[in-house]
């Protein structure tokens, strides 16, 4: 049975908000996702030891107290927090899942890329 809740480390940008949890839901089978706003947060994931650790504790709290089985990193086109080409995104994502893998949270983790459509691309998943 899919958990009520999942987890998404999502942009502010309110363009890819919505895109996300509705792909979340139909991903996952979660009825609510729990969102953590960051301006470019796969950057932040990737690079900032402090940040992350902030992160880390939103995160628990969704695994923790709403049972969320999954998480979420979203890198998106046109992120005025994270300025950079989309290969330079995907690198940030992939060192960013490492990042929570190392946490051992027993979520499965995945990375995901939003184009200026606002279509939702999954690119990487790594299941608990």
């Amino acid at each position: 049975m899919a958990s009520k809740f999942a987890t998404v480390i999502n942009c502010m940008d309110g363009r890819v908000q919505q895109p996300v949890n509705d792909w979340m839901k139909k991903k996952t089978g979660a009825e609510f996702i729990d969102v953590i706003t960051e301006a470019g947060p796969d950057k932040i994931m990737a690079s900032t030891a402090t940040a992350s650790r902030l992160i880390l504790n939103r995160i628990l709290v969704s695994r923790d107290i709403h049972h969320s089985k999954a998480v979420a990193i979203v890198a998106h086109a046109d992120c005025a927090g994270n300025p950079v080409s989309k290969s330079a995104h995907l690198e940030h994502l992939r060192k960013a899942s490492k990042i929570i893998d190392t946490w051992n949270l027993g979520m499965t983790i995945m990375t995901i890329w939003v184009d200026k459509q606002g279509q939702v691309e999954l690119i990487s998943e790594l299941k608990l």
